[in-house]
């Protein structure tokens, strides 16, 4: 399921990690695991084509929307990059260069 894998410290990537220790002071567990939507969506985001060596056609690079004045083409590929990846998005408002707003959850999670 898409929808719960390992969480992110940041978007730099970092795994989150939380150490629990035994008695002995061994480390039991630690990797967290929970829900990945905002989180994949986010990423996403920021990515830009080519950032994933293993998906070179992922990412939507949000940051070049700054240069833009027409924004259709991003409001298409985030409907676009969302839907590959899963998601139901059932409302996107992306019209002026402060607000985004996306409504969007994975199908069957």
């Amino acid at each position: 399921m898409k929808s719960r894998a390992l969480q992110l410290d940041n978007i730099e990537v970092d795994l989150k990690i939380e150490p629990v220790r035994d008695a002995l002071g061994q480390i039991t567990s630690g990797l967290i695991v929970g829900n990945t939507l905002y989180q994949n969506q986010a990423l996403l985001l920021s990515f830009h084509a080519g950032d994933l060596k293993e998906a070179p056609t992922t990412g939507i690079g949000l940051s070049d929307a700054l240069l833009e004045e027409d924004l259709l083409k991003y409001r298409h590929e985030i409907r676009r990059q969302f839907t590959a990846d899963g998601m139901d998005v059932k409302n996107l408002d992306f019209y002026n260069i402060d607000t985004l707003k996306v409504d969007a959850n994975y199908v069957n999670s």
